[in-house]
């Protein structure tokens, strides 16, 4: 079963050492600290473990905006990235909700599909030749 919290400061270790991109660039660290500060990053358990994080903001637009879905390498497959994408639906204050993803980013694209996301847009020139593709559902 997985258990969804808002994370605290003593998560900090943890997420950055969950995150691919955290280990090579002390930018996305300084990042996850200001999500935890802010209060819209969300920490996914499973058993004892944090696996995952997620960050629900309200910067797009005025709308819901799912900024970032993390698992560690080895939580993969085991639900938690569903589980952080349901509890932002879940708990969306607008009655629209966004993501985005590379288009190198397969897995996320499925997920957000199979969370009854659906393709709304891309943005170019964010990551040389891997543009973003944004995604749109109704918050529940």
């Amino acid at each position: 079963m997985v258990d969804i919290r808002a994370a605290t400061m003593a998560d900090l270790e943890l997420l950055a050492a969950l995150d691919t991109v955290a280990v090579c660039d002390p930018g996305r660290r300084a990042q996850i600290r200001q999500w935890i500060e802010s209060g819209t990053c969300h920490v996914a358990r499973i058993g004892d473990s944090v696996g995952a994080y997620g960050v629900l903001g309200y910067h797009f637009f005025g709308n819901g905006f799912i900024e970032m879905v993390m698992v560690g390498e080895r939580f993969r497959r085991h639900g938690l990235g569903m589980a952080l994408v349901r509890f932002f639906q879940a708990r969306c204050t607008t009655p629209k909700l966004f993501a985005s993803t590379n288009l190198s980013n397969l897995r996320m694209q499925e997920l957000l599909k199979s969370a009854g996301f659906r393709p709304s847009g891309f943005i170019d020139n964010l990551d040389d030749n891997d543009p973003e593709i944004v995604f749109f559902s109704r918050s529940v």
